[in-house]
């Protein structure tokens, strides 16, 4: 049991830092977006990875704790 939880705060892991890497790319976008004008679909997706950064955080501190627990228990 502990080797798919391992396994999956490998791969929740990965996606945060997915997430990171393409909400820091529509960061460094701003000024870009701003001068073409489509500055407001920027900001969504900024937000929409920070979202998803934040829900993959979650979900990895979750299996952590999990992976405690059944350590604890042993």
């Amino acid at each position: 049991m502990e080797i798919v939880l391992i396994i999956g705060v490998v791969i929740a892991a990965g996606f945060v830092l997915f997430s990171l890497a393409r909400g820091l790319f529509y960061f460094s976008q701003g000024h870009q977006a701003q001068v073409e004008g489509r500055a407001q679909e920027n900001q969504v997706m900024q937000n929409k990875m920070m979202m998803s950064r934040v829900k993959w955080q979650a979900i990895t501190i979750i299996l952590l704790v999990l992976i405690g627990l059944f350590a604890a228990g042993k």
